[in-house]
């Protein structure tokens, strides 16, 4: 792994349904309507794990987590992130976070009362402090109501090398 800076970025999004719960960031939200995905269906930790992994090009998470694979139904996205950060450390050698900026994209519920939440619950994940993940909410402005999405930009900063 060179020395530095390096940046990631990652995209989620999916669909709303009835009968799902809201987790963003870690943190289930109260809500009628949830993720439609294989796992939990947390765009913003999906978002994240991509993130990560773009760090180095490493693919994304539908490489490492199939959604075809049974195995991975209805999967903690904490559980992602950890093995992202599990597989990025043994491909690449150790690296930090130095920060995080995230940007969800929701209708409904209004996510504002939850943002130092999800901004600690992300922080505790990565080992960094809530003050380096910044958390902003947007809506579509009612031109798609039935989803929500995440992207997420972060750096990482190279520790130790990977061994050969």
């Amino acid at each position: 792994m060179s020395a530095g800076l390096r940046v990631g970025h990652g995209q989620d999004a999916h669909r709303l349904v009835p009968g799902r719960p809201l987790v963003i960031g870690g943190v289930t939200v109260p809500s009628e309507r949830g993720a439609d995905a294989h796992s939990d269906g947390d765009v913003l930790l999906h978002a994240l794990a991509d993130a990560l992994l773009s760090t180095h090009a490493l693919g994304d998470i539908g490489k490492l987590f199939p959604p075809a694979n049974p195995a991975f139904a209805d999967l903690d996205s904490r559980t992602i992130v950890t093995r992202v950060l599990a597989e990025l450390e043994e491909r690449a050698g150790t690296a930090r976070v130095t920060n995080v900026a995230a940007v969800v994209t929701l209708d409904a519920p209004k996510l504002g009362r939850y943002r130092d939440e999800i901004a600690t619950s992300v922080a505790k994940l990565l080992g960094i402090g809530p003050d380096a993940v910044g958390v902003t909410f947007k809506t579509s402005e009612g031109l798609a109501s039935d989803h929500v999405q995440a992207s997420v930009v972060l750096g990482v900063t190279a520790v130790t090398p990977a061994l050969p």
